[in-house]
């Protein structure tokens, strides 16, 4: 299964990430966002219109968006969609303050304005952030089967053992998220998955933080094609 990364920090190429995804037989459509001014952490007007530019025709449904700062890209790809939607967001912040900058779309402000700007977005579940739940509650899952969902992940939701990010993080495992994504995809039509939460060595990341990124991503994107071919 081909997938897309998205790559503004260079990350994926200092963990092997990159080589990894390279040397897969699905082949991988890897987007180079490096060089788009005004991208970190906000996006200004003029960024998002280069952005959009890079979505442009098919793009797989499996996308890889690199730093949790650069998050807003969910929103950006969700505008995509033709049809109605959930939105399932994975991740240990809601993601949905007021813009700190009025009309500039931001990391923390995206999920607010996806449910103020996009009329596809039926409802928005959040797993993670306190005073959320934990996991996919039984009674959200049996009122939406069959229906469309995209789903977000960003990985700061892992604890420190599994992913290490520029932001706080909660403690979850794999194992829990990939329930979580089993629970989705076997009851309801998957239409997209973002996965964000890297750090990048110019924003501190040691050896050791590159490689459990590294690994999760693997592990991650091993996981999710298989399942999917299966499925």
């Amino acid at each position: 299964m081909k997938v897309a990364v998205f790559s503004f920090s260079g990350t994926y190429g200092e963990q092997g990430f990159r080589e990894f995804v390279l040397e897969q037989p699905d082949g991988v459509e890897w987007v180079d966002c490096e060089g788009i001014e005004g991208t970190h952490c906000y996006c200004d007007s003029d960024a998002a219109q280069l952005l959009r530019k890079t979505m442009e025709g098919e793009l797989p449904a499996i996308r890889w968006i690199d730093s949790g700062d650069y998050h807003y890209m969910s929103h950006l790809l969700a505008s995509r969609q033709a049809e109605p939607f959930h939105l399932v967001l994975l991740d240990h912040h809601p993601d949905n303050q007021d813009p700190a900058f009025e009309g500039v779309l931001s990391c923390g402000s995206w999920v607010k304005a996806m449910r103020e700007e996009n009329p596809m977005v039926r409802d928005i579940l959040t797993i993670g952030p306190e005073g959320c739940p934990d996991a996919i509650p039984a009674g959200w899952l049996e009122g939406r089967r069959g229906e469309r969902v995209y789903v977000s992940l960003d990985k700061d939701i892992l604890s420190r053992d599994y992913a290490r990010t520029d932001w706080t993080q909660g403690m979850h495992t794999p194992a829990q998220v990939k329930g979580m994504l089993e629970q989705l995809a076997g009851s309801m039509q998957l239409v997209a998955l973002d996965i964000c939460g890297e750090i990048s060595s110019s924003q501190g990341a040691s050896p050791e933080d590159l490689r459990i990124n590294k690994d999760t991503n693997i592990d991650l994107y091993k996981f999710i094609t298989n399942y999917l071919k299966k499925n």
